[in-house]
């Protein structure tokens, strides 16, 4: 109801209201006018007067209820006129229903309505789009004039699509953009010479040296929402052939605003080379178990743990909370989530998943509905020379969290997991396969949905390879790689996040769920990669150094073990593992007391021994 007072209070929109009634009686009247052949009747004249009073709300009434005034007109589209036939339509279903029931007809004349139906149809859609044209004819002008500016830089687009119609679009209505489009580029030839918003195609992805050279290019803008890592590839390629900057647009399910904006134009980053299609989520299905529920998240400023916050933040959890032992970055992640969402509840604690205790404190204030368990320690290498910390923090912290969410009665428990459980050749990987085992086992204990999402590698994490590439990158090299045929699945972090959520919708307790990863990538060809994306050439600017395998290092990583069989979900790219070996908890427990006394006492070999006793996939190469 405020929504309604708050436009009915707005100056533009009584102006658009004031428009609206007088074209809808100048198309009544001229209705009669064309019915008479330009002499109404004085009969007709009185039944006008005395029927305009009612005819004339019925219609605003109508125009309103299908959103026409709470669109922006310079944005007018297909779907507003199309809101407007309907409104048009039901408007006039509604008056001449009316009439029959009260009139019967008598003394009206049937064409009236029908020339009625149509001159409102003209009218009202042609106010909005000349309101439109208004503004597209502006941005028109905006354009020559920038052409005309000094400090403005020539750009092409490539992809004369969706996207590179929004990009257009944008840059015509924002009188701040400093860019001059010269053209299209695209590799469709059958768009050659056509115009997008008067903005011709002029080129192939191929012509790019020869266009640049041609029309002084400054800049080249990539706006491809679907383009495959080879595509993608090859445009650069060609980019660097032409010797001009390039950048490109996320993909439009990135942005926040749902549409193209002009500060979304970045440098290109490897991600954007990995030529994963957009993720589709289920909203109702996540919706379902997070909207007004009190999620906990541990990790909660880690790579993947605070893109679980963000992304949860959007389903209107009753209250976040936020478990981190890193303070700083849990002070961080607070401020962050306080600006972007104002009106959440964020509970953020600084609290070690190790300490049972004090999560037992937390459990029993915050009492949480879902529980999403991020918190791990992942450094391989670390983990080999710090076993003892792999016991106490991924698998005892892991347990905790399991047996408090029993305690308490939580409805669902997500373990965010690794590829690295699979046949383990090192500490961390075996510590998460326990961690795997605990929670399966604690799924057959109550009716909490336990489950656990399996994932490879993820771009752009602390301590991640991209990250490390790029430091090195800036420090002129050399790129340090383990082995050249060392290889990795890589996903985004957002995209990783987004299918956790999806599977805990899925999850019926007791799962441990695999995401497609789709093609697994050489190491040595991301620095590869990574080295022409900035612009110099592997093995000329940069060298790349091949350094050995680490302590724990796998040459391939695999997504399951032997004993399990994968099957499909309802959704493409969550698989689940039929597993057929649960071990009982009791069992486990017993087996983790041991290690548990062997962590203590910091014996490395026995924790190993007792690792292959757990888990006999487990192969340590050290």
């Amino acid at each position: 109801m405020q929504q309604y007072f708050y436009i009915f209070k707005n100056r533009n929109f009584r102006v658009i209201l004031l428009g609206d009634i007088l074209l809808l009686v100048l198309a009544y009247y001229l209705s009669h006018l064309i019915r008479f052949d330009g002499n109404i009747p004085p009969a007709m004249l009185s039944i006008f007067s005395f029927t305009v009073i009612g005819i004339i709300p019925v219609k605003i009434i109508t125009i309103s209820y299908f959103g026409l005034y709470r669109g922006m007109w310079r944005y007018t589209s297909i779907y507003d006129m199309i809101n407007l036939i309907k409104a048009c339509a039901v408007s006039s279903s509604i008056i001449v229903s009316i009439i029959l029931i009260l009139f019967r007809f008598n003394g009206f004349s049937r064409g009236i309505f029908c020339i009625d139906f149509i001159l409102t149809l003209l009218f009202l859609g042609g106010y909005r789009i000349s309101v439109r044209l208004f503004y597209t004819q502006s941005g028109e002008k905006n354009i020559l004039y920038k052409a005309a500016r000094k400090g403005v830089k020539k750009i092409l687009i490539i992809g004369a699509g969706s996207m590179g119609e929004k990009l257009v679009r944008g840059i015509m209505e924002d009188p701040r953009a400093h860019y001059d489009i010269i053209g299209f580029i695209d590799d469709n030839p059958s768009k050659l010479d056509q115009r997008i918003h008067g903005i011709p195609v002029i080129g192939l992805v191929d012509d790019l040296p020869e266009i640049v050279g041609a029309c002084h290019i400054d800049e080249i803008v990539i706006a491809i929402s679907s383009a495959s890592a080879n595509e993608i590839r090859h445009i650069i390629s060609c980019c660097k052939a032409a010797d001009v900057p390039f950048k490109t647009i996320p993909d439009i399910c990135e942005l926040i605003e749902g549409r193209v904006t002009l500060s979304a134009i970045r440098e290109i980053k490897y991600e954007d080379l990995l030529g994963r299609t957009p993720v589709s989520l289920d909203i109702k299905q996540i919706c379902a178990y997070l909207a007004n529920r009190k999620v906990m998240v541990t990790g909660g400023a880690g790579s993947i743990g605070s893109e679980l916050c963000r992304q949860v933040a959007k389903f209107n959890p009753s209250e976040l909370i936020l478990v981190e032992k890193n303070e700083s970055g849990l002070y961080d992640m607070q401020l962050q989530l306080q600006a972007n969402f104002p009106n959440l509840h964020i509970n953020a604690i600084l609290a070690s998943i190790q300490n049972n205790e004090l999560m037992g404190r937390i459990f029993d204030q915050c009492r949480p509905h879902v529980v999403f368990h991020a918190a791990a320690y992942k450094h391989v290498p670390m983990m080999e020379l710090h076993p003892w910390e792999a016991v106490f923090n991924n698998i005892i912290g892991t347990r905790n969290m399991l047996a408090l969410s029993h305690q308490y009665q939580v409805e669902r428990f997500v373990l965010v997991s690794t590829d690295k459980a699979v046949r383990p050749t090192n500490i961390m990987g075996a510590s998460k396969r326990i961690a795997e085992l605990l929670t399966q086992a604690y799924s057959r204990k109550n009716q909490t949905r336990y489950m656990a999402v399996r994932f490879g590698n993820v771009v752009g994490s602390v301590g991640s390879v991209a990250p490390l590439f790029r430091r090195q990158i800036e420090r002129g090299g050399p790129l340090t790689v383990t082995h050249p045929e060392v290889t990795r699945y890589f996903m985004t972090i957002p995209e990783a996040c987004s299918l956790i959520l999806q599977a805990g919708g899925i999850g019926k307790g007791g799962e441990i769920f695999v995401l497609k990863m789709g093609v697994p990538v050489k190491i040595a060809d991301m620095a590869k990669d990574m080295i022409r994306l900035c612009g110099f050439e592997p093995g000329v600017d940069i060298e790349i150094e091949y350094t050995g395998l680490r302590p724990g290092e796998k040459l391939y990583e695999e997504l399951i073990t032997e004993g399990e069989d994968i099957l499909k979900t309802d959704h493409e790219d969550i698989m689940v593992l039929n597993t057929r070996n649960h071990k009982a908890l009791e069992e486990i427990n017993r087996q983790v007391a041991v290690l548990v006394e062997r962590a203590a006492a910091g014996n490395i070999a026995g924790i190993k021994e007792q690792f292959k006793c757990i888990t006999p996939e487990y192969h340590p190469q050290w």
